[in-house]
């Protein structure tokens, strides 16, 4: 049963936000679905900062960043970066769509939050956003980043939907390659395979906000019809999860990808590494928009903000 504030959450969004359609270019989806976002963003909190900056990519292209930094941070505290990466199925999103997400992490939990700009398909077919969110986390651990960051800094990678997925494969990727220094990777209602996990694939084909059918065509927009059995890209194809950095996944109890991050909970935790789930009752996918009215979103975003704060060593 949907949560009666989450039902009145999404009557709003509809009037502004009709859903995906395939029929729609993705110039014309993106337009749509910005709007529906800017519509739904409220100016950034007290005491949150931003600063603009480009990186430059070893291929040539230029990926734009957006720091958060809340300048009423306890002074001396432990210092600590969290990338993130937006969803919108590599199809849609921007650092403007999702700075209501990005601005609260900053104010709620003193982290610097750095918004990842990654290209967008099917211009950029996969592998381009995870090459981008990999190439932007190497150059994190490097210290190479074109921000003020303290040497110090732990490191933590987060995303949703579509962006969990970037955020889980570049950790496995990084583990793969022996590189250290990813403290946590924090995942809100991931997509993490090319197809959803079953039962809620099924239970939960035509929930609100997204659908199986919706899954489906950004599913195919990004790897291409003939989607890939295994590929580093897709986090439940990998061949192993352990020595993962500590994960949370999140699932919304109304989502065709609920059992996605369940699944990934249970291989991490079965080859012996530390992962936690949260499932968010009467919640649906895409929902962190309505933090201002709905106590299941306030429990999800104190439940993400806890587990970031833990692994900087703030909590």
């Amino acid at each position: 049963m949907l949560e009666p504030q989450m039902a009145a959450f999404i009557a709003r969004a509809a009037a502004v936000y009709p859903g995906h359609s395939t029929s729609l270019t993705p110039r014309e989806q993106r337009d749509i679905y910005d709007r529906y976002a800017a519509a739904l963003t409220p100016p950034l909190p007290p005491h949150v900062v931003t600063e603009d900056a480009p990186f430059q990519t070893a291929a040539g292209h230029s990926i734009a960043l957006r720091l958060y930094r809340n300048r009423a941070r306890a002074q001396g505290s432990p210092h600590g970066v969290v990338l993130y990466f937006h969803g919108g199925g590599f199809v849609l999103g921007s650092l403007d769509s999702h700075q209501l997400i990005t601005a609260r992490l900053a104010a709620d939990t003193g982290l610097d939050v750095i918004a990842v700009d990654y290209r967008l398909a099917p211009e950029h077919r996969a592998p381009a956003a995870h090459d981008d969110c990999l190439e932007v986390t190497r150059a994190a651990l490097q210290h190479r980043l074109p921000f003020d960051l303290p040497a110090n800094a732990t490191l933590q990678l987060a995303g949703d939907s579509a962006g969990a997925t970037l955020a889980a494969s570049v950790a496995m990727l990084l583990r793969d390659e022996g590189v250290a220094g990813i403290g946590g990777v924090a995942l809100i209602y991931p997509m993490l395979g090319t197809d959803p996990q079953p039962p809620a694939r099924d239970t939960e084909a035509h929930a609100p906000m997204l659908t199986l059918a919706d899954v489906h065509a950004f599913r195919d927009m990004y790897w291409g019809e003939a989607a890939p059995r295994a590929d580093w890209t897709i986090p439940l194809a990998a061949a192993r999860y352990d020595l993962l950095p500590h994960t949370l996944a999140i699932g919304a109890e109304h989502d065709p990808l609920r059992d996605d991050a369940r699944v990934f909970v249970e291989r991490i935790q079965a080859a012996g590494g530390q992962a936690r789930l949260w499932i968010g009752a009467g919640l649906v996918h895409g929902c962190w928009r309505a933090i201002d009215s709905s106590p299941g979103v306030q429990a999800m975003h104190a439940e993400v903000c806890r587990f970031l704060s833990e692994q900087a060593g703030l909590a």
